[in-house]
This record gives C-alpha cells, structure tokens and sequence, in this order.
C-alpha cells in the first residue's frame, strides 16, 4: 500500500464514489474505517488494518446525530478535523470522506434500520435509540463507499455484531471485520470520550477497569 503525504477530503457522495470508481478501474481494491473523528491510535489500528487487507483505504469522519439521545453529547462531542485528517494521512488512509449531516440526512429522509438478534440486550437496555442510528448511518456509509472490507473495533463487540448481521441479512457485500481493542498503558481502553476524564477520573476508570 502507498503511504500518501497528504489526505484528500471530500464532503459528497458523488465525489466519494467517483474516486472509488476510479480505484476500482485500476485493479484496486478498497478497505474502509467509518469514524465520529477525534481519533486516537485504536481508529490508527483499523486504518493499517484495513491497508493490510486493500490497496486503498477510505476513512469517515461523521458525527451521526441518530445515534445520540436528547440528553446525549452530540453538540459536545469532539471535532478536531484537520487533526484526524493528518493522523489519517500517517497511517496510511488515503481518502477522507467527511459529509455533511445534510449530506447524509437529507430533507425528508425517514427511513429507518432495526436490527433485532445481536442488539437486545447490553448497550440497548440504557439507550434503546442506539444501535438504530448505528444500523442506518453504517448502511448508508457501506452502500455510500461500496468497499471490498470494512474494520470496525472490537472495543464496540455489540456494535460490531449489530453491523455483521445487518450487512449479512441486506446482501451487503463488504466484508466486515473485527479488530483487536487497543488499550492505553495501564490497560484501559482507548476511546474518544477518556478527553473528557480528568486525571483522577482516568484513574478511577482503570482501577474499575480492574487493571
């Protein structure tokens, strides 16, 4: 896989299919890390992972609010695009593709994906909203970008269960892989919201953690 110098971004659909169009006249094939951005070295892991399995890699960063509650942290959340980017670019990715919500939730788009089986339970007994706008924007994401492989972390193991059967029972043909949690020095899993911990947060989460 070429390591690229810089990232070229794009914010459409249009624009995101024409490339991987492009690629896929060429012979090569296409790898994909869907993201919400403020990356750290575990999105790093998908990013190298999926240029292990592709020619090209196709990152995303979107901040999906159908996947957020009311009372949830989506206008809080961190945005930090030009760093993602630069990060990206480091680790091999060589395509970011950054829509807009309008882009991607356009007026009067109702549609809705329910994944029963892997998501009852866990994570949708505290936000039952959850895994359906992670089952919508992933579908629309692997529909959008039409890639041969797609690494989501294995941090998320529901939500990775929740996209396998989803892209299994829609005939979506990406395959979806899993990859191995990274996890800080002392044992603690990497995630975008420990920028919210203080020190003495981030302690308690790694002594609970039980590490």
């Amino acid at each position: 896989m070429t390591e690229p110098t810089s990232l070229p971004v794009v914010r459409t659909v249009a624009a995101l299919r024409e490339q991987v169009s492009a690629w896929k006249r060429q012979g090569f094939t296409v790898g994909f890390v869907p993201t919400m951005g403020a990356l750290h070295e575990g999105h790093l892991t998908l990013v190298r992972e999926a240029g292990r399995r592709a020619d090209r890699v196709v990152a995303s960063v979107f901040v999906n609010p159908t996947q957020f509650a009311a009372h949830e942290d989506l206008g809080t959340y961190p945005r930090r695009e030009a760093q993602d980017a630069g990060m990206l670019a480091g680790a091999g990715c060589h395509l970011l593709f950054a829509p807009t919500v309008e882009e991607m939730y356009p007026d009067g788009f109702v549609t809705a994906v329910s994944v029963g089986g892997p998501s009852a339970g866990l994570e949708t007994d505290f936000r039952p909203h959850f895994f359906g706008g992670v089952a919508v924007v992933v579908a629309k994401l692997l529909n959008q970008v039409q890639a041969d492989v797609a690494v989501f972390g294995e941090k998320d193991y529901q939500q990775l269960m929740v996209v396998r059967r989803m892209a299994r029972d829609l005939d979506i043909p990406t395959e979806i892989v899993g990859s191995p949690t990274e996890r800080d020095g002392h044992g603690l899993a990497l995630s975008s919201r420990n920028a919210y911990l203080g020190e003495a947060e981030l302690e308690t989460a790694r002594r609970l953690n039980g590490v």
